[in-house]
């Protein structure tokens, strides 16, 4: 499978594993944010928006700028705080009808690193997020999607991550099951297709269906539907030159986590139902 990110929308979903949000210092940003239930995911930002040449309109110019590598990180000048976002990513095939989103069909999945600056200040979230060229990624092996609901094949599937430092691998964020996020299948298109379409310019949200109609209603988008939790090590460490990133999606019923971490520390991690990003961070 394979999606041209450069004519493709992208967007990141807030808040989708429980205590995420806490762990990266962000949860007071949402504090006005009002959802239906308590573990519904805060808001959906965007991280790439792929506007006209010459455009003039509302949509931030700083999201035109493709953000995404499948190799290296540039580390954004004079930030410290940087960190390793594990999830998976979801593109899906969209229909419109009078500028508004009616269908979102999944199709493909892999790794992805929605790799986040911690900074204090920032109005919206997407300022965090896309700071330019190589600020994040998405794994290469896009994986087909059979059927989007339960019984499907991401029932399977399980993300892992891992920060390589001087040769070592130490595990970042928590082993997690696809299936756990708060929001999935049915319900979390339901709820995309509400923020894509309804979304408002509130607090650390955007309004994104104007973002949309002024990209000409892009007919692909990518989703990093969430990031999981961070173990100790990934909570309270930070990127520094010279690491290395690695985001792994692979299927729980054919691999355990010990057989991945060996993997990763052999670099051996090629195979047709696994997705892997990894990046290397450079200044």
């Amino acid at each position: 499978m394979y999606i041209d990110l450069k004519r493709a929308a992208t967007f990141g979903v807030a808040g989708n594993f429980t205590g995420h949000l806490e762990q990266a210092g962000e949860a007071s940003d949402f504090t006005q944010v009002k959802t239906k239930e308590a573990n519904a995911p805060k808001a959906l930002f965007p991280t790439f928006i792929p506007l006209p040449q010459d455009f003039v309109g509302q949509t931030p110019k700083f999201l035109s700028v493709f953000p995404f590598d499948e190799y290296r990180i540039i580390f954004p000048k004079g930030e410290e705080k940087l960190q390793i976002e594990p999830e998976l990513a979801i593109t899906f095939d969209v229909q419109y009808q009078d500028g508004k989103v009616v269908s979102l069909k999944p199709e493909g999945f892999c790794a992805s690193n929605d790799c986040s600056i911690r900074k204090q200040g920032a109005k919206k979230i997407s300022e965090k997020k896309n700071w330019g060229a190589s600020s994040k990624g998405v794994g290469s092996n896009l994986i087909k999607i059979d059927k989007f609901e339960t019984g499907g094949i991401l029932d399977r599937y399980r993300i892992a991550s891992f920060l390589v430092r001087d040769g070592v691998p130490h595990v970042y964020g928590e082993d997690s099951a696809v299936k756990d996020y708060s929001y999935f299948y049915q319900k979390l298109i339901d709820w995309l297709i509400e923020k894509l379409n309804f979304q408002k310019n509130e607090g650390p949200a955007e309004e994104i269906n104007t973002y949309l109609n002024e990209a000409n209603l892009p007919r692909k988008i990518l989703v990093s539907v969430g990031a999981t939790r961070y173990t100790e090590y990934g909570e309270h460490n930070f990127l520094q030159d010279g690491d290395k990133s690695v985001v792994v999606i692979y299927p729980g019923d054919l691999y355990t986590f010990e057989e991945i971490f060996h993997r990763v520390s052999r670099d051996n991690l090629e195979e047709d139902d696994i997705s892997v990003l990894i990046q290397e961070v450079v200044l």
